[in-house]
């Protein structure tokens, strides 16, 4: 999968790339990181009439008639400048214009399947610009030669996404006191692809741990665990789970690099954004284009297994992640509730986490309920 891991990078930089799959191609580039000049050279360069590719929780967030991932059919560069484009496939739907684009969509064939999978992949937002290349040119086919433009076969940018396949390295680790544990080491894993890095906090002594051993999976969450935000309860989470590791003799908590359930800080941003008009957290992420919950778990099940893991009393209110670690041969044998404060900032996010997710939250809802707290 090097050149698909090779063409994410290219993405997110900003890059054109060329898909391709027998004797289909196409150019295209992540709307999120696209330049001015790639609505004039895209059409140029392939020769072929551009079109936006958005997912199906986008199109239907967009009322676009249409189950599929969709190919929008645009003039460029008279009918969008870069910046319209981003709002089309980001902004709240109060915004958005869609006369001039609703009668000129279908669903997105393979490749253009192919480049969404790599858009979500990078973590950039589910769109894509992209232009079919029936004929090539004298200048594609010598950018193609001289490796100007990075050629990724379809296959492989579909394996990237949807592998389940994490092999992580043990890079470092030292000793790192925490103000809930003092008795604490960091062990840093990264990923094959050197995209993500997780990290194991393992808390007291190995050799001393209980069996089954105490573990929390947390998902990084950078406003509520560094800023303290008040729109989520990840940070007291996260140091809940530590002192009750701690409490219970020891274990490990794993901090996984999935910011925003899987779609990155960039776009968690943007959920909030979309939130602020009023619509709960899954479907603000439905809106920009993802769908439930992107959180994976493989890399979990690694870094257990490595630490020599088997048996876990597992620190969670999300019962996907009871059904991960048993699906991945790890033997939960006991799971207990970990809870946060509900202030009037985080009651909605919480409601819906429990309503629309699963989270087994009933009893923390219920006496926040009972004492007044909304």
């Amino acid at each position: 999968m090097q050149q698909a891991e090779r063409g994410l990078f290219d993405l997110r930089r900003g890059h054109i790339i060329f898909l391709e799959e027998g004797d289909q191609s196409l150019l295209t580039v992540a709307v999120e990181t696209m330049a001015a000049g790639h609505l004039s050279e895209l059409p140029e360069l392939g020769g072929g009439r551009a079109r936006l590719l958005i997912t199906a929780e986008r199109a239907h967030a967009l009322d676009l008639d249409n189950p599929d991932n969709v190919a929008l059919s645009i003039q460029l560069p008279r009918q969008f400048t870069v910046s319209d484009l981003l709002s089309f496939c980001a902004a709240p739907l109060s915004v958005l214009d869609l006369n001039s684009v609703r009668e000129a969509s279908r669903p997105a064939n393979e490749l253009e399947e192919a480049a969404l999978a790599l858009a979500k992949a990078g973590r950039l937002l589910p769109a894509m610009l992209s232009v079919d290349c029936s004929e090539r040119g004298s200048r594609l086919q010598s950018l193609l030669d001289d490796q100007t433009l990075l050629r990724v076969p379809a296959d492989q940018a579909r394996e990237l996404a949807r592998s389940r396949e994490h092999r992580l390295q043990r890079v470092s680790e030292a000793p790192v006191p925490l103000e809930d544990s003092e008795q604490t080491r960091f062990v840093l894993f990264r990923e094959s692809s050197g995209l993500l890095e997780h990290v194991a906090v393992v808390i007291g002594d190995p050799k001393h741990w209980p069996d089954p051993v105490p573990v929390r999976v947390h998902s990084a969450c950078l406003t509520g665990d560094l800023f303290g935000s008040l729109r989520c309860d990840c940070g007291e989470q996260l140091r809940n789970g530590v002192r009750a590791i701690r409490e219970q003799g020891g274990g490990v908590l794993l901090y996984l690099s999935q910011e925003g359930r899987g779609i990155g800080l960039a776009n968690k941003l943007r959920a909030y954004t979309i939130q602020d008009h009023g619509v709960d957290t899954v479907d603000a992420d439905g809106i920009l284009g993802f769908t439930g919950d992107g959180r994976r778990y493989e890399a979990a099940l690694d870094m257990l297994r490595q630490l020599g893991v088997k048996r876990v009393l597992l620190f969670t209110n999300n019962p996907s992640k009871v059904s991960a670690l048993s699906g991945g041969g790890v033997t939960v044998v006991e799971r207990r509730p970990l809870h946060g404060s509900i202030t009037a900032h985080n009651r909605r996010y919480l409601d819906t986490k429990a309503r629309k997710a699963g989270h087994m939250l009933d009893e923390l809802l219920q006496d926040s309920d009972t004492a007044g707290g909304h």
